[in-house]
């Protein structure tokens, strides 16, 4: 197991629980390698926790990976709306052309690498791009369509 780039993290897990509101062991992503508004690039080791909250009779499967996708998302959205203005609530909604590669996510040893590009976005809907791996090792792919609450 290959420790984080810790020296290229620049956003840790304590920033980004503050601005998603999953949290306790639901915050799934470990740090952000890079992000400007046009999309985000983060790291995690949580596929490895046996305690992952995901996890069903032992075994992280990698459509899992969909929701380290979604919080990755959620994450630019956050610090997209801490630039821009206020971060408003989003709501996955749609999913499209999702490819998964592989079954498990839990059988690897290398950091996941989950990055999200946003493709267009209005007042009321994002869609995302997404792409998920361990190593060179393509395991997630598709785009999220993301819904904003207007009442928040």
């Amino acid at each position: 197991m290959q420790p984080l780039a810790i020296s290229h993290i620049i956003i840790t897990k304590a920033e980004i629980a503050k601005l998603i509101p999953h949290a306790g062991a639901m915050c799934l992503l470990d740090g952000v390698l890079q992000w400007d508004a046009t999309g985000i690039s983060c790291i995690s080791r949580t596929h490895r926790d046996v305690a992952n909250p995901l996890r069903s009779a032992g075994q992280l499967r990698a459509m899992c990976g969909v929701e380290y996708a979604a919080q990755a998302m959620a994450l630019h959205g956050g610090l997209s709306g801490a630039i821009g203005g206020r971060p408003r609530a989003g709501y996955l909604v749609g999913l499209r052309e999702v490819v998964c590669r592989q079954r498990r996510l839990d059988t690897f040893d290398d950091d996941l690498w989950i990055d999200a590009a946003q493709l267009m976005g209005d007042q009321g809907r994002v869609i995302y791009e997404f792409t998920l791996r361990a190593g060179t090792t393509d395991i997630l792919s598709g785009r999220a369509t993301v819904v904003l609450d207007a009442a928040t």
